[in-house]
């Protein structure tokens, strides 16, 4: 059985799609005007058996059936090696079977020459009626495909015209009855009806296919709508669950501090940090969700300006080199100076979230924050010689609420910070890129289009 209707391929325009799939249905309806020319070829035979030369009715009937069974081969043939190939496959075969058709029309017009003038009227007539119902029948069984329905049609119809025409011009030499002249005009009147109203079936058959296609974009696009809202309720479910676990512990640990503190008032000043520490890790925690929050909502709006490059990294200096210092960790910056175009405020958030990730994660050595001139703008470097990532968790680095491994715990918050970073960046037109080794140590390299005058 025929593939009706395969899944639309993502790589064909509709145009491509459409020639290939009425290519399909014509494969799949050709069929029934085979099958009758079967079917009516014995019928023709009995009709003209015994007032046509044997001979000749032979030599018909062994070529009209050879080209019957060789286009049933020829409709297997498409089953086995085209019928699930994409549009270049169907234009392939069409151009080595497509005359398969109207040869076989042509054959068909031919018998003409066995009955036409030779035989009684009612032979003729009865011999007519079935070549007539072999071309109507190709006219709605070719329909899809058009080059087939209007070669058949016109092949059939002018190879009868051209039998008419000789035996009236040729054989009789214009003295034929007269209901010859009215049957030639009935074939040119047929042949202009069949091809009209054949036209106007491909229309529907396009326009259906037409549809076909669009429903077909319609519905991938509803299952990749109905993907990502799974998706969506699958990480705020993860979100709920991280939640629970990451606020509980910071905010049960500032309720032992208090309780401790009421109790022990003497002690406050060992327990009033420890108290800040704890505020410190629910507000970072709330300000990750908000800031995924604004995000989601399309509240954050970007601000292009002219950034001078050294300055915005000297001040990231100032913010983290005491928090690097505290940790036992080097602190460098390698500048090249340079002014970038990008929101100031949003790219120093963003550079800040890689420069604490990379002073987090890092336990011994130190940080190098660089800016170097990239030939697609201005390039700056975060790096660090921290825990690393491995290869195969490095796609994931940048997905919500996901967390390093060896360093999941309370201090590593939701996981939210390099997911809010992509989506920044991606906000303001910047890319990044991430190289790591495992033990060794990660570079985050994000590249901002210069705009110095």
């Amino acid at each position: 059985m025929l593939p009706a209707h395969p899944p639309t391929p993502v790589k064909e325009s509709e145009s491509d799609w459409v020639d290939g799939q009425l290519v399909r249905e014509l494969m799949s309806t050709a069929k029934v005007s085979q099958y009758l020319a079967l079917s009516l070829s014995p019928i023709l035979v009995l009709v003209l058996y015994g007032v046509v030369p044997g001979w000749q009715l032979a030599l018909w009937t062994v070529t009209a059936l050879s080209v019957a069974m060789f286009r049933l081969w020829i409709m297997h043939h498409y089953e086995r090696h085209y019928a699930q190939g994409d549009t270049a496959r169907q234009r392939v075969f069409m151009r080595k079977f497509g005359l398969w058709w109207p040869f076989s029309a042509m054959v068909w017009g031919l018998s003409a020459l066995l009955f036409f003038d030779k035989t009684p009227l009612v032979n003729q007539f009865t011999s007519l009626l079935m070549i007539a119902g072999v071309c109507a029948t190709s006219m709605g069984s070719f329909a899809a495909h058009r080059p087939t329905q209007r070669n058949y049609i016109l092949t059939l119809s002018v190879t009868m015209a051209a039998v008419i025409l000789w035996r009236t011009v040729v054989d009789r030499q214009f003295e034929s009855p007269a209901y010859h002249y009215w049957l030639l005009l009935l074939v040119v009147l047929n042949c202009v009806i069949l091809l009209k109203t054949g036209e106007q079936l491909h229309r529907t058959s396009r326009r259906n296919a037409e549809l076909r296609y669009r429903n077909d974009q319609l519905i991938g696009s509803l299952i990749q709508q109905t993907d990502a809202a799974l998706a969506a309720v699958t990480v705020k479910n993860r979100f709920l669950a991280s939640a629970a676990h990451d606020i509980r512990q910071p905010v049960h640990a500032l309720a032992l501090y208090a309780d401790w503190l009421r109790n022990e008032p003497d002690l406050a000043r060992e327990i009033t940090p420890k108290i800040v520490e704890a505020t410190k890790a629910v507000n970072s925690l709330f300000d990750s969700l908000f800031d995924l929050a604004r995000l989601d909502s399309g509240q954050v709006q970007v601000r292009v300006e002219r950034i001078d490059v050294v300055r915005l990294l000297k001040d990231l200096e100032l913010q983290y080199r005491p928090m690097a210092q505290a940790r036992g960790l080097q602190f460098r910056l390698r500048l090249a100076p340079g002014c970038v175009l990008s929101d100031q405020i949003l790219l120093k958030r963003v550079l800040g979230n890689l420069i604490a990730n990379a002073i987090k994660y890092t336990a011994s050595g130190g940080i190098l924050v660089a800016s170097r001139r990239d030939g697609n703008g201005m390039r700056i470097e975060v790096w660090d010689t921290g825990v690393g990532i491995a290869v195969d968790q490095q796609g994931a680095v940048f997905d919500e609420f996901y967390k390093v491994p060896v360093h999941a715990g309370t201090e590593d918050g939701f996981g939210l910070g390099l997911s809010i970073v992509t989506r920044l960046l991606a906000l303001m037109g910047h890319s990044v890129t991430l190289a790591s080794r495992q033990g060794k140590g990660t570079v985050l390299r994000i590249v901002v289009r210069e705009g110095c005058a």
